[in-house]
């Protein structure tokens, strides 16, 4: 398989400065990016008192380049299991469109880049918990994926902190209301990513990558899978105390939680099969955003 990849990045051939720009760009994982920036000015909306807009956009810049630096970096970590799962085959460095060098060079500058934006204008707080989440994402979470399942929890951390950081970009802390926010991406990454990895096992065992189902079964995992859906259920109505989000708020994060619970369920039935996996992992998406939206307009 290996052999079939490309090595555009052969010493003395010219690439397209196109291919290039759009390389490096998915290097960045943009998807995931796009996430945090959104989830990063729903931190800043929700904290206490007025905004700038140079508060807003300093602080989402500053984390999106935090983050686009730190899954450049997992990538480069990554290169050689990247290489060996379909859904990762075709990025940057397994296609040789970029060398690992260049990507390694892109991560480091691109994160400290963003802890430099950071810190010039907004708090200590933000800088502090971006941090925590580009050293615990590269150097914890990324080896951890090839010694346990239990790395699936310490990559929800780092996940979890952009909503944080915005809060914590105008406040200076992290209090109830911005540890609420942290919670509801924690929680919803974790069935989130149980759903990737029942439909992808057989490629994360074939890549040297630890995950639930190849070590305790799919059943387990399906069961893991609906517990964390309750929890998510749960937590999505925290912002109803520590954020005052009101009635309304509730009734959505309600009814959007319990049918996400209830699809989990159907997980556990006889007849459900690897397309039940992929339309849970897919339903994921839109309750977050949902919720999310909904709690944007219940605070303001």
């Amino acid at each position: 398989m290996t052999e079939s990849v490309s090595t555009a990045t052969t010493v003395g051939t010219p690439r397209d400065a196109g291919a290039l720009v759009r390389a490096i760009w998915e290097l960045s994982k943009p998807g995931v990016t796009r996430l945090v920036l959104v989830t990063t000015a729903l931190g800043v909306i929700a904290a206490p008192g007025s905004f700038t807009w140079v508060d807003m956009l300093a602080t989402v810049f500053g984390t999106g380049l935090v983050v686009a630096g730190a899954n450049a970096l997992n990538m480069f970590i990554e290169r050689e299991s990247d290489r060996k799962m379909r859904r990762t085959l075709g990025r940057p460095l397994p296609t040789g469109r970029l060398t690992p060098d260049e990507a390694l060079a892109f991560g480091v500058l691109v994160s400290i880049f963003g802890l430099f934006t950071l810190a010039g204008f907004v708090s200590t707080a933000a800088v502090v918990l971006a941090t925590v989440a580009l050293l615990s994402y590269v150097l914890v979470y990324t080896p951890l994926k090839r010694i346990s399942s239990v790395a699936l929890y310490v990559g929800a951390v780092p996940g979890a902190l952009p909503p944080a950081i915005g809060y914590a970009a105008l406040t200076g802390t992290v209090d109830g209301a911005g540890l609420s926010l942290f919670l509801i991406l924690f929680v919803w990454q974790l069935p989130h990513f149980l759903a990737i990895t029942l439909f992808r096992a057989d490629e994360y065992a074939r890549a040297g990558l630890q995950v639930l189902p190849n070590e305790r079964g799919v059943r387990f995992t399906r069961w893991v899978a609906l517990l964390l859906s309750v929890l998510l259920l749960v937590v999505t109505l925290l912002p109803v105390w520590t954020l005052e989000a009101g009635a309304t708020y509730a009734v959505i994060a309600a009814v959007s939680g319990t049918l996400y619970v209830a699809w989990s369920a159907r997980g556990l039935l006889p007849d459900a099969d690897e397309k039940w996996a992929r339309s849970f992992f897919f339903a994921s998406m839109p309750h977050l955003v949902l919720v999310m939206a909904a709690l944007v307009v219940a605070i303001h």
